[in-house]
């Protein structure tokens, strides 16, 4: 199979929950030896596994993440929640149905925040040996931290806000070569199709993908407290609704070589990614008029391991 054939596989693959798939140990039936384009030779993953990140764009790694560490997330997120701790940069995102009720002082009304990177607390988690050993399959020894995110979905009031569209995370990132990205997801508690696993959403600067056929066969990954799935840019993925009373929560990073360059988006289907984050960031931040998208990357960027070259 040629290397854009496999690209073609891995783009119609989709995460909608969280996932079996071959852990440690597991093999995958029938896998034979052909050249690898989506993982870098390693000591860590074992040859299925690579295989099998090969043709479904997604690996997902049990326990990989101790219950203490999740803790320490889950207070530090319910303290910023209640406003006890500033983050600079710190990106609060609310659950349409509920922002549009009364003030709730607490994490009931907060779906999302992103971008992290500047508290320590939380940024311990883009900094975790156990996670960058696995990263670094992906994108090699030098390390940047490019986007962070901890999701707290709420219950859904019946109006489906709580749904995220199917989308490829590549769209947002102005950076390449998308091989050398990668997202680690980490469930906070055990996450399913009750609660809103991986699988439209109404939020601006959320973009779906166009033409996207619902019928197409999805694969659930159910995980437990500390599975941590490790994906591909261009996978396509989403989130269903919670139909829980608890708010499901899950920590992630996307990291990047940081030998990875810049692209201009200018011309291309991104462009309107750039004029949104940059309108976004010229009424809150006052921005100068010629900063780019690139340069907002570069700041929230940083490094975890090895040098900072490109980004």
């Amino acid at each position: 199979m040629s290397a854009a054939a496999r690209l073609k596989v891995l783009q119609q693959h989709l995460i909608s929950g969280v996932t079996t798939g071959p852990t440690s140990g597991e093999t995958i039936p029938h896998a034979h030896p052909r050249r690898l384009c989506y993982t870098l030779e390693n000591r860590v993953l074992t040859p299925e596994q690579r295989q099998f990140y090969e043709e479904n764009g997604f690996l997902l790694i049990k326990k990989l993440v101790s219950n203490e560490n999740i803790e320490l997330y889950r207070e530090e997120f319910e303290r910023i929640c209640r406003r006890e701790v500033e983050v600079p940069g710190l990106s609060i995102m609310r659950d349409v149905s509920i922002s549009k009720m009364e003030y709730v002082p607490d994490q009931r009304a907060i779906s999302k925040i992103q971008s992290f990177e500047n508290n320590e607390t939380l940024f311990k988690y883009c900094c975790l040996p156990e996670i960058l050993k696995y990263v670094e399959c992906f994108t090699g020894p030098n390390i940047m931290a490019m986007h962070t995110m901890l999701i707290n979905k709420p219950p859904d009031m019946g109006t489906k806000t709580s749904r995220h569209p199917m989308h490829q995370d590549l769209h947002y990132f102005p950076f390449r070569p998308a091989d050398q990205i990668v997202c680690a997801w980490t469930a906070m508690e055990r996450v399913d199709r009750n609660n809103g696993c991986l699988v439209d959403g109404v939020n601006k600067m959320y973009h779906g993908v166009r033409d996207y056929d619902p019928s197409h066969p999805r694969i659930h990954l159910v995980m437990e407290k500390g599975d941590t799935v490790f994906f591909h840019p261009l996978l396509i993925h989403g989130s269903g609704t919670n139909r829980t009373q608890g708010f499901r929560k899950a920590i992630s990073c996307h990291f990047a070589s940081s030998d990875c360059y810049y692209i201009d988006v200018k011309g291309t289907t991104q462009e309107n990614i750039e004029q949104e984050v940059l309108g976004v960031g010229r009424r809150k931040y006052n921005i100068d008029e010629d900063v780019t998208l690139a340069d907002v990357w570069t700041i929230k960027g940083r490094l975890v391991q090895g040098e900072r070259t490109n980004l």
